[in-house]
């Protein structure tokens, strides 16, 4: 290069005597200063602020990381940096090194969610598919291995970039977290807080590989696909039901006003209802109580009786019928009822 070339290049470089980051937009993780054409000079002055960290790069190879505070820049301030650029002396010129700022604020209200069912083992239901969704807050505690895993050496890194990646952690490690838990999918809704712990602390080592502590974990629901969740609430019902036995007799009991309520039924009406109510309790007791199936034993037969004799009785003209069958159930029920006592449907 000409003795002219060099002396343009010269003064079209700048010295920086402050180094700072006063511009942290929403979002922004990592943020390199810009350095292009431009030297720091020895005893130039580092600014940073609280919730950032700052760190010096020499030609791709991380150096010195500094905490919130004032620095001025020398061999002493910059170590690693200065056994990077073979300072065996304090230096006096300036010098060329890329800087990194980084957010170590925490990054709230991050959403997470299933997107399709996680299937777990549970010692109740056996393997069940289940949905959940949740929050969670992270921040950056390791800005080297945040910068060489994650972000890189680019302008500017986003939380955006980051965040499919780590919900996607959060969902492959809820398998390994429920199955460690033990907890019943019944008694998962009452412990939900001891679910999300379980799940953080499967989560965190794999965060602090990318140089991230996660905060806080809350997961705010738990539920079954609608196919699953039908047959928990049909078992559900049936450990509310108990006695079953005792509930037909209560049923039985509530159908009294409904069958005095329908006119014509009287007690015919009455005594079809309550005997249906009778069989349908016998059929669940026998279903509940496999031991109630046997069939009862057969009495002995009774001892012969002497016969009367039969006394002739003079013929009695046949009534005409007072019953009929019901059009929808097909029930016997009587001639002069306007509904039948069992269906509740219109008669004729």
């Amino acid at each position: 290069m000409a003795l002219g070339d060099q002396i343009k290049s010269f003064l079209k470089k700048q010295f920086i005597d402050v180094i700072q980051w006063t511009d942290q937009e929403d979002g922004v993780l990592a943020y390199r200063y810009p350095m292009q054409d431009m030297e720091i000079q020895n005893g130039a002055q580092l600014t940073v602020r609280e919730s950032q960290a700052a760190m010096f790069v020499n030609e791709g190879r991380c150096a010195d990381i500094f905490s919130p505070g004032l620095y001025t820049l020398n061999t002493r301030t910059l170590p690693l940096l200065t056994n990077l650029q073979n300072w065996d002396k304090m230096f006096a010129s300036p010098f060329k090194s890329d800087v990194f700022y980084f957010s170590t604020k925490q990054q709230i209200a991050q959403r997470w969610g299933t997107s399709q069912p996680v299937t777990i083992r549970d010692k109740d239901f056996g393997a069940i598919r289940l949905r959940g969704f949740g929050v969670y807050s992270w921040h950056i505690d390791n800005p080297k291995l945040f910068l060489t895993k994650v972000s890189g050496f680019g302008e500017v890194y986003r939380v955006g970039e980051v965040e499919p990646q780590l919900r996607q952690t959060i969902v492959g490690r809820m398998s390994d977290a429920f199955a460690e838990s033990q907890i019943p999918f019944l008694d998962m809704a009452a412990n939900l807080v001891e679910v999300g712990d379980r799940i953080k602390a499967s989560i965190t080592p794999v965060f602090a590989e990318l140089g991230i502590a996660i905060d806080q974990f809350v997961v705010e629901n738990l539920s079954l696909p609608e196919e699953l969740q039908k047959f928990l609430d049909t078992r559900v019902g049936m450990n509310m039901i108990g006695n079953m036995q005792q509930y037909t007799q209560f049923q039985a009991a509530n159908s009294l006003p409904i069958a005095a309520a329908n006119e014509g039924g009287g007690l015919a009406g009455l005594g079809v209802g309550l005997g249906a109510g009778v069989g349908l309790g016998q059929v669940f007791s026998q279903a509940m109580n496999p031991q109630a199936q046997q069939p009862p034993q057969a009495p002995p037969p009774a001892a012969p009786q002497a016969v009367p004799p039969v006394v002739p009785v003079a013929p009695v003209a046949a009534a005409a019928p007072d019953t009929k069958f019901c059009s929808e159930c097909g029930q016997k029920i009587p001639r002069a009822s306007k509904f039948c006592p069992e269906c509740g449907k219109p008669q004729q």
